[in-house]
């Protein structure tokens, strides 16, 4: 491993439930000895990639990272990133997937891709509105959502946009239970007659759920076999996508990823 593999090996060793590493500590997890260790940390943070805090002088992430993240979203921005994943996901999958992020107690459509296996696929619109209480995406964010938020969004009446709809808030809780069991949500004709969905819950740098990544097929194309392979397909799309744009799994769903 060079010099440059070896410095920025350490710099994994950071994560949310581990933000301040103390030299003895670096040396111990990256397997080098404390003067290798420190001698790398040292050119890190002359470069502003690592910083010392507090009377132990642990060591953090520093200011480099803030500019390159700011860099990173302006020249890739988030929906670039989410149609990289959902056009994998619909060329797996042989269905439509998209990607909705959260705007107050709704979810906007940011991008979808189709697939060319079908002729027959369920369409989008740009920048369509899902309803929380009427979508799998709608019901992966509430299942992952703090009890606040779920009172808020399920306090007005629900419509009944098809008959499948579910408009009872107790109905629909339970129902949640389930999605946050197995870290999927899945609604057929609730949204759109004949429509089937599956959907994953999306995380933001706070742990927060911020939105989902979904895949939507028509109801007569889903065999049992094909269920499994969306549901497959999703849960290694959605960590994935929340990854590559700056998120953090719960442990919830980091279990339910492993699973």
């Amino acid at each position: 491993m060079g010099t440059v593999s070896k410095a920025l090996s350490l710099l994994t060793l950071f994560s949310r439930s581990r933000d301040r590493i103390g030299l003895s500590e670096i040396a111990r997890l990256s397997g080098m000895n404390k003067a290798t260790a420190h001698r790398l940390l040292s050119e890190l943070q002359t470069s502003g990639f690592v910083e010392q805090v507090g009377s132990g002088r642990e060591y953090r992430l520093g200011p480099a990272f803030l500019r390159l993240a700011a860099l990173r979203e302006a020249t890739v921005p988030m929906r670039d990133l989410a149609f990289s994943v959902v056009e994998v996901l619909a060329e797996t999958t042989g269905e439509t997937a998209h990607v909705s992020l959260l705007h107050g107690t709704t979810l906007s459509t940011i991008t979808y891709a189709y697939a060319h296996q079908h002729g027959l696929q369920v369409t989008m619109e740009d920048a369509e509105i899902l309803p929380l209480h009427a979508t799998s995406s709608g019901h992966a964010v509430l299942a992952f959502s703090e009890p606040a938020f779920v009172d808020e969004a399920l306090a007005h009446p629900l419509e009944a946009l098809t008959q499948m709809t579910i408009t009872d808030p107790a109905v629909l809780n339970a129902r949640l239970e389930e999605v946050r069991r197995t870290g999927l949500a899945e609604s057929v004709g609730a949204f759109e007659a004949e429509v089937h969905t599956h959907a994953a819950p999306l995380f933001d740098a706070r742990q927060a759920c911020m939105g989902a990544i979904a895949v939507a097929a028509p109801s007569a194309r889903m065999t049992e076999d094909h269920r499994r392979s969306i549901r497959a397909a999703l849960l290694d799309a959605a960590p994935r996508l929340t990854r590559l744009m700056g998120g953090f799994l719960p442990d919830i769903a980091q279990k339910d990823a492993a699973e």
